[in-house]
């Protein structure tokens, strides 16, 4: 895939994720798609499948009132990218940590996709 289809590809990913175009990112992912969230080096979240990775996209929208990844960073190399995200979101709801609803959460993180058949087939979160 050239470097310019895969920095499409990922950009058009974020901006459906930022606007909670579920539709939008389903149909960037590969039918195999595998996610993982990875946090302080401990696998969180691990989801195989289309139909998994949708429903767990439906759920995540209803998390935040406004959510935002920023691109950072693009390093791309042969089918896969390393993206260097800035994330903001205002939470909906109270979580069990302490943390409220209307509180702003601010991360940075990576995110590293990979690619088969011009669509997103590898997705790993770290933060």
């Amino acid at each position: 895939m050239h470097k310019t289809a895969i920095q499409t590809s990922i950009e058009n990913y974020i901006n459906a994720y930022n606007s909670f175009d579920v539709a939008g990112m389903m149909a960037l992912l590969h039918p195999e798609i595998a996610f993982e969230n990875i946090s302080n080096g401990e696998v969180t979240l691990s989801i195989k499948g289309i139909a998994n990775f949708k429903q767990q996209a439906e759920e995540a929208t209803r998390y935040f009132t406004t959510r935002e990844q920023k691109i950072t960073q693009l390093t791309i190399k042969d089918d896969s990218a390393e993206a260097l995200i800035a994330y903001t979101a205002i939470l909906a709801h109270d979580l069990p940590n302490g943390i409220k609803a209307g509180d702003k959460l601010e991360l940075e993180g990576r995110s590293v996709f990979t690619f088969r058949d011009g669509k997103i087939i590898r997705l790993q979160d770290y933060s």
